[in-house]
């Protein structure tokens, strides 16, 4: 797998260390692009439209003021969030061809409890910030996402969650190339 610079030369994890984070490498670059997005130019955008908002006045009953506060909390939490995850992440290969389910795949499944069911396609994933197009995300600890792994095509699945329990046959699944 060719890494990015700085991921080659960080150094070596001490013994008991745990990765920050288990990406494949294009969550890792979407990641690495949001958060530059992020730092750039929406802290500037939040930064304007605060400044928008205190020339409207007293900013103690300034609703605008208030929302634009908010979202910069959000938007600082979630660069937070990312750089933690991007520290020290453990890159993964997306998987190759499997007789059955497993992380970085992308998995169509039907619901066997309803009339007339849609098929729905999910990335199984190790984290929640992987993506795949026109298909949801799961993690592997999620209900459905641990009842997944190990499924072969035609095998039904189950899983208990707060709003009961849920069957569904796996139709297809592939790997999720990126």
């Amino acid at each position: 797998m060719d890494l990015p610079e700085e991921l080659r030369i960080r150094p070596a994890r001490k013994p008991g260390q745990e990765p920050t984070s288990t990406l494949t490498l294009d969550a890792y670059n979407r990641l690495k692009a949001e958060l530059s997005d992020l730092t750039m130019v929406g802290r500037e955008r939040i930064g304007a439209r605060l400044k928008a908002a205190r020339e409207h006045g007293d900013i103690r009953e300034n609703a605008e003021y208030d929302a634009a506060k908010n979202e910069q909390g959000l938007m600082e939490a979630r660069i937070r969030t990312l750089n933690h995850m991007l520290r020290d992440p453990e890159i993964v290969e997306a998987p190759v061809y499997s007789e059955t389910v497993g992380p970085g795949m992308l998995v169509t499944i039907r619901p066997l409890d309803e009339d007339e069911p849609d098929d729905e396609v999910y990335l199984l994933a190790s984290h929640a910030e992987e993506r795949a197009p026109d298909a949801r995300t799961v993690t592997t600890s999620s209900p459905l996402g641990s009842a997944l792994i190990g499924a072969a095509v035609d095998d039904e699945v189950a899983y208990e969650a707060p709003g009961g329990r849920f069957r569904y046959v796996v139709v297809e699944f592939q790997p999720h190339t990126g």
